[in-house]
């Protein structure tokens, strides 16, 4: 499902949304801020270590990564911009 996952901007074609917002990787020590971090030009995240949690039933486990700067601020801000410009709110 998280593959598989696209969002508006990516529907709209946006310029600075990532062609995919979530990269999920197999690697048991993926993933990595120094081999990951400027996954999709820094706007994707990267989930991995995907596993079963045995504490709650159907429970599951995973580590996200994401740049803090890229994506949690300078980026989103711009991609919340494009968004809104697009969706006629500014």
């Amino acid at each position: 499902a998280m593959r598989k996952f696209r969002g508006r901007p990516q529907e709209l074609g946006l310029p600075t949304a990532p062609e995919n917002p979530i990269i999920v990787r197999e690697e048991e020590d993926r993933p990595q801020p120094r081999l990951d971090r400027y996954a999709g030009g820094g706007m994707s995240v990267v989930v991995g270590r995907v596993r079963r949690d045995r504490v709650l039933e159907n429970g599951v486990k995973f580590l996200v990564l994401g740049h803090n700067t890229i994506r949690g601020a300078a980026g989103n801000a711009i991609l919340n911009a494009e968004l809104a410009v697009s969706e006629g709110y500014i």
